[in-house]
């Protein structure tokens, strides 16, 4: 299957709806109003993953720009992700979060960050920060009443110590997000996870030098993309 990831655009709404009720349940996946306002907000930093010949899309990724110390304080996804709050703010500086990454394929979400990491070494961001649900914590937790949060969300595998225990928090390192920032209470409804968020930073591969970046044709930053991302 061939994949195209490019911005998203007003008229592929109707190819996400399906896509978030595929992934996320009725109260979690964003409605028609919602993807819209984050498409006509912050145009390229909303991307998609779609199958060629069908058109069906495959993966999302909608971002917005935040500061570093957003996710000290307690903070909740609908916040978060609100980007009426945030629209037209003094400049964040170089981090992203990631309000939603949505997929039905992991092949197009490996799509979406190599179309995105040439162009997000141009534009100089240097972060993402992403909020993780860990949704084998309230099985964890029945087995161990005792067990903490943070326990939980630091546990490492036994036979691959580098890697989390947690599922999700696995899926997020495998794809560079190793870091976690900090551990949300009632972050957003996720009943596994008994409302718990992680949010998780990753590190944009080659971003130190921006000012080079920024003169540098997007043409060359595709070839050292490939390499960085290999």
């Amino acid at each position: 299957m061939k994949i195209i990831s490019r911005y998203l655009r007003p008229e592929d709404i109707p190819a996400l709806l399906v896509l978030e009720r595929a992934k996320w349940e009725s109260h979690q996946a964003a409605d028609a109003a919602s993807l819209m306002l984050r498409i006509e907000t912050f145009p390229q930093l909303c991307i998609g993953s779609f199958c060629a010949d069908s058109g069906r899309a495959l993966a999302s990724l909608f971002m917005r720009p935040v500061s570093a110390q957003a996710f000290v304080a307690p903070t909740r996804w609908e916040n978060a992700a609100d980007v009426r709050l945030h629209h037209g703010a003094p400049d964040a500086g170089d981090a992203l979060f990631g309000i939603s990454l949505s997929s039905l394929d992991s092949k197009a979400v490996t799509q979406i960050f190599r179309f995105f990491h040439p162009r997000a070494l141009k534009a100089g961001w240097r972060d993402i920060y992403l909020g993780s649900p860990i949704p084998g914590f309230r099985k964890a937790r029945a087995q161990n009443p005792g067990l903490q949060v943070w326990q939980y969300a630091h546990a490492r595998r036994g036979l691959r110590v580098n890697e989390p225990l947690d599922p999700q928090l696995r899926y997020y390192f495998r794809k560079g997000f190793k870091d976690i920032v900090s551990i949300q209470e009632n972050y957003f409804p996720h009943e596994d996870s008994l409302n718990y968020g992680v949010i998780v930073r990753g590190s944009i591969p080659l971003s130190a030098p921006k000012q080079l970046w920024r003169h540098t044709p997007i043409c060359i930053l595709q070839t050292f993309s490939l390499l960085a991302l290999r």
